[in-house]
């Protein structure tokens, strides 16, 4: 099950960290994701999310192909998307919904 405050936290937090230690950018790579999410103590459940987010679309595919071969991208996303739905969440997540999957 999600955690409204992880999710909240990756919707709010990473890309400002992501912009801070690499510089704006219209993607980041999977390693510099994963630096941030250790270094600044995201919840490593919700990598994938981080991902999805801000990772090159091309990318995605083949990150989880590697590293999440058990997630099934588009179910992951409706996931998320469905619970933020109930927690009437209004932010910067919604961008999933414009997500390439």
């Amino acid at each position: 099950m999600f955690k409204y405050w992880s999710l909240k936290k990756y919707g709010t937090k990473l890309l400002p960290y992501l912009e801070k230690k690499f510089g704006k950018r219209d993607f980041y790579t999977s390693s510099q994701i994963r630096t941030i999410v250790y270094q600044k103590d995201f919840n490593p459940n919700y990598l994938p999310l981080g991902y999805i987010l801000f990772l090159d679309p091309k990318e995605i595919q083949q990150a989880f192909h590697v590293e999440f071969p058990q997630i099934n991208i588009v179910e992951y996303k409706q996931e998320i998307l469905d619970y933020l739905d109930k927690r009437s969440y209004q932010g910067y997540l919604q961008i999933l919904e414009r997500a390439a999957a």
